[in-house]
């Protein structure tokens, strides 16, 4: 019984990668349908996204099989459950990708933006790929430090949005209400993406430690501040004890 179950969480955390990668193809797709005006790459994203949905039911499926089984011991059950809030970030994400590839769609054969803004949104699209590129790697290889790294990105990304927003709604925004209008949508996208970005990894997190990101700072802080005093101690005691040798 306990091989069965073992084989059904295998294949959910197979399943797990599979989404995150098709919610990363979505993005991109709409990303380039966003930046190169490209009706292609946003019926693209739109198609993939609809595969999203057969996985999406597929891993409730395994979830619910999974704790239905046999009574799961704690860490195979906290791999479910993060699992289970994992695929509905998944699919919230693939969700703001298709608003993106929709308003490309909406606007072409124009442009969702202004050649002065090209760069902020290229940027934009940057930072969030390279976020789904590290949720990616995290769910192959768990590592609480490099999960943690999630945050630097969603900083450089909410700044980024930030600056988008501070110019179109500038009094010497010259370009139309439309775009203004837009972008600021596409750059909440964007944001709200990189947001699940890192609920993702903080759910990675706890389930390799247990504990919530603030938490296991806040703890290897403090390891790390008696690790310190250990060792100045240490320093003490050899010190005084060539003293006593003298």
């Amino acid at each position: 019984m306990r091989t069965v179950y073992r084989e059904h969480l295998n294949a959910f955390s197979e399943d797990l990668q599979i989404m995150s990668d098709t919610v990363r193809t979505v993005m991109s797709y709409a990303s380039r349908a966003l930046i190169d005006g490209s009706l292609d790459d946003a019926e693209a994203a739109l198609t993939e996204a609809d595969t999203l949905k057969e996985i999406r039911v597929r891993c409730e499926e395994r979830s619910m099989a999974l704790l239905a089984l046999e009574s799961p011991v704690a860490s195979d059950l906290r791999q479910v459950f993060t699992s289970i809030y994992i695929v509905e970030d998944f699919n919230r994400m693939g969700a703001l990708a298709r608003h993106i590839a929709n308003t490309a769609r909406l606007r072409h054969p124009e442009y969702v933006y202004d050649d002065s803004m090209r760069p902020t949104v290229v940027e934009l699209a940057r930072l969030v790929d390279t976020m789904s590129e590290l949720i990616h790697d995290q769910l192959i290889s768990p590592d609480v430090d490099g999960a943690l790294e999630m945050s630097k990105f969603d900083d450089e990304l909410d700044a980024l949005n930030q600056h988008l927003l501070s110019t179109v709604t500038a009094r010497d925004w010259e370009g139309s209400n439309r775009v203004a209008v837009d972008l600021a949508l596409v750059g909440r996208y964007y944001e709200r993406y990189a947001d699940h970005c890192v609920n993702v990894a903080a759910r990675i997190v706890f389930l390799v430690t247990g504990l919530t990101p603030e938490r296991y700072v806040s703890k290897k802080d403090a390891e790390g501040r008696d690790v310190e005093m250990n060792e100045r101690f240490r320093e003490l005691e050899r010190y005084f004890g060539q003293g006593r040798r003298r």
